[in-house]
């Protein structure tokens, strides 16, 4: 087919990359602007981008499209038979999504009407899912409402991370895009029960509060790494927690229990198992207490 493709973070790479090797014809790329990264700030392309220079393909990086007619006009000039949008990051004018032939198709993270939104990654981890998996949506106006074409699910276990959630859901996206257009399957309307929304992330996510249970804690470390992050602050500094586990104990919440950073919580206990201060690498906890003590008995704000 001939189609656009409009992604711009690493989720959407393994797509764009199954697409281009079935034979479609990618005849653009849409993706976010370069932006400043690293420690010189140096503006540098996001994923999708680097991934479509290295196939040869033509990148557009148009900053806004939502009012922007010329951007409309510059889309509907491709003559598409479809686009595909994963993780674009800005939001498709009636414009646009009424441009292509088949419209445009959303490669998105859960399993809908769960999880409609912008980290459906993280929420199906903090709210303690047992499955997660990738929607193929048509996409209309409203955010993640459109009916769906196909579904493929995989299980969260009790130790899955952010990270291994999304290589796994960016690997099952691959496939179902390229069966999406191959067959294509009738569209099935989302049902009004079960629509949850997973929020935008912001920074003040990270905060562990250790009045909560052992269990929620835990899942937050591992929805939220490595962006935003999880933090607690002592002694002036935000501590960064880059894993951790349940663990027995019982005390007041934000007490250390003992020498191997193990911290009551409202129910249960977080073993810390990874640290990291500010300016410095991430460490075990064990080398990390040599440098930043928490000894017994310390209570964590």
């Amino acid at each position: 087919m001939r189609l656009a493709f409009m992604g711009s973070p690493d989720f959407a790479v393994p797509a764009l990359r199954a697409l281009h090797a079935a034979g479609h014809e990618i005849v653009a790329v849409y993706c976010q602007p370069p932006r400043p990264a690293g420690r010189g700030q140096r503006e540098t392309p996001c994923p999708v981008h680097q991934a479509a220079l290295a196939l040869g393909l033509a990148v557009r990086t148009p900053a806004r499209v939502r009012k922007d007619v010329a951007a409309h006009a510059a889309f509907a000039a491709l003559d598409l038979d479809v686009a595909v949008v994963a993780a674009y990051g800005l939001i498709l004018p009636k414009a646009m999504l009424d441009a292509p032939r088949r419209g445009c198709l959303n490669i998105h993270a859960s399993l809908l009407p769960r999880w409609r939104g912008a980290a459906p990654i993280q929420a199906a981890i903090l709210a303690g899912d047992a499955e997660s998996g990738v929607t193929i949506m048509q996409m209309e106006e409203g955010l993640d409402t459109g009916p769906m074409l196909l579904k493929g699910a995989t299980p969260i276990g009790p130790r899955t991370t952010t990270p291994e959630l999304h290589d796994a859901l960016a690997g099952i996206g691959a496939g179902l895009i390229l069966r999406a257009l191959a067959e294509p399957p009738a569209p099935v309307p989302q049902p009004e029960a079960g629509v949850t929304y997973a929020a935008k992330l912001a920074k003040a996510d990270g905060v562990l509060d250790w009045a909560q249970e052992a269990a929620a804690l835990d899942r937050r470390v591992r929805a939220l790494n490595p962006w935003p992050g999880t933090f607690f602050t002592h002694a002036g500094e935000q501590i960064r927690v880059l894993a951790a586990e349940p663990a027995p104990g019982k005390a007041p919440p934000g007490t250390v229990l003992d020498d191997a950073a193990t911290i009551a919580c409202g129910a249960g206990a977080l073993r810390l198992l990874r640290l990291q201060r500010p300016g410095r690498g991430p460490l075990p906890a064990a080398n990390f207490l040599r440098g930043f003590p928490l000894p017994s008995g310390t209570i964590l704000g």
